[in-house]
């Protein structure tokens, strides 16, 4: 069967934590691509503080264009309403039911992840990669991994990824502050950020103008 992984979130922005994720499953598992797929209304965000989802989009292309295995989906862009792995999954092995898929998520995550909308189905149809991260001891995720795989009788497995200590909050919280966003995310990335105004609207970039009080150096 075919081995595709997917890769879900905001992607409010994409950066190299997220690829780096993804690579590090495609490499470890032998899959034969990653699909990034950005969600159009996920229920436990608020969407106040999610940029467009177009514009998501984008970022993510750009973002995964020099990668031949990484695929760009708009799965649950294209879909109204909150958006559910669950329902997703359903949808998607109903298309391709020769392909085996494998949902790649944060370590921190398999903690809630019983009160995700119909956890029992999501690990019915998917193998789940369940990445290390800092603040989680290795340990407690191997015990939650033999938890759910014995209660659900699923396929629950540890990725291990170098620690990379970047998150889209903190992106967004430096370009609404001015500072230098640079090698958190590909170059492509950061200029589409900028040249948009996303995350500081006061700031609008120019490329040409000097920096000083309103724009700092180095953004």
């Amino acid at each position: 069967m075919k081995k595709t992984g997917i890769m879900g979130g905001t992607f409010n922005p994409v950066h190299y934590g997220h690829l780096l994720l993804a690579e590090n499953a495609y490499e470890q598992f032998g899959l034969d691509e990653v699909w990034f797929m950005p969600s159009n209304h996920p229920p436990h965000k608020k969407m106040t503080s999610v940029i467009d989802g177009g514009q998501r989009a984008e970022m993510v292309k750009l973002a995964i264009q020099d990668n031949p295995h990484f695929v760009f989906s708009d799965e649950e862009l294209i879909r109204k309403g909150d958006t559910y792995t669950s329902d997703t999954l359903e949808i998607l092995t109903a298309r391709e039911p020769d392909t085996r898929f494998y949902f790649i998520i944060g370590g921190d995550s398999l903690f809630q992840f019983e009160s995700w909308r119909r956890p029992e189905v999501i690990l019915r149809l998917a193998c789940v990669l369940a990445a290390e991260r800092d603040g989680v001891s290795l340990s407690r995720i191997k015990e939650q991994i033999a938890y759910l795989n014995d209660r659900y009788q699923a396929d629950v497995r540890l990725l291990l990824i170098p620690n990379i200590e970047i998150s889209s909050h903190d992106i967004r919280e430096r370009a609404e502050l001015g500072h230098s966003i640079r090698y958190l995310l590909p170059e492509p990335v950061r200029e589409y950020i900028l040249q948009n105004g996303l995350y500081s609207p006061n700031r609008p970039y120019s490329p040409n103008r000097p920096c000083g009080p309103n724009r700092p150096c180095g953004l």
